[in-house]
């Protein structure tokens, strides 16, 4: 395998690489996002980015208004634009790099799915987003900031699965909106922490494939009933 850097940027928070994933002996060529050395991402596998958007978006019968934590790849923005339900998206990404290698094609599919007028992207840390997010509601908020409450990309992300900012995401929901977590693994304090704010919550196991391997991600997904 041979790895080929396309892109990099060091911020406050790190060192963010976007990098190819070349197959020996030829084969389609993967883009891979790692954030401090850790992989958070590519574009070879992201049913997982489908299954949160999909959990999100079930979970409501009319998802109009969407917020999406974390803008990634963009494989979870294009599966909540592909609901024609879907009127408007909020998607709030804290490092502007990432934005630019969309805005600017250094990520092919970028261009075309900040083009769609239904979405809007904020530069911002996700938490203080949301506080200041004045009387604004959503219909579906979707968290898929890092690897999940163990396994942080940035230890101040630890603050989005804990019980205040959990309130404050319940208080910016419409009646029946849902909530849905991401994390890379199984994560029981979250499950515990959401139930003490919601009164549906789930916990689902989804099956991926990664580079030869068989593995696990987890979805965790609340609704204000």
């Amino acid at each position: 395998m041979e790895y080929v850097e396309v892109a990099r940027c060091v911020s406050e928070r790190g060192e963010l690489v976007l990098r190819e994933r070349r197959p020996d002996g030829g084969g389609p060529t993967v883009l891979e996002l790692r954030a401090n050395g850790t992989f958070v991402m590519d574009t070879a596998e992201h049913a997982s980015e489908r299954a949160l958007a999909d959990a999100a978006l079930d979970a409501v019968a009319d998802p109009r208004r969407v917020l999406v934590g974390g803008l990634g790849l963009g494989f979870t923005l294009d599966r909540v634009l592909g609901d024609s339900r879907v009127e408007h998206v909020d998607v709030v990404e804290i490092e502007p790099v990432l934005v630019d290698w969309m805005r600017d094609g250094t990520i092919p599919h970028g261009r075309r799915l900040l083009a769609d007028s239904r979405a809007r992207v904020v530069v911002a840390d996700i938490a203080r987003a949301v506080t200041e997010a004045g009387d604004a509601t959503y219909d579906v908020v979707l968290l898929d900031v890092d690897n999940g409450p163990d396994q942080l990309v940035h230890d101040a992300n630890r603050a989005i699965y804990e019980e205040p900012f959990l309130r404050t995401v319940h208080a910016r929901l419409g009646p029946g909106g849902a909530l849905v977590v991401w994390s890379a693994a199984r994560a029981p304090r979250l499950l515990e922490t959401l139930r003490s704010v919601f009164s549906d919550v789930e916990e689902r196991d989804h099956a991926v494939r990664l580079q030869e391997r068989d593995d696990h991600y987890w979805l965790y997904a609340a609704r204000r009933t």
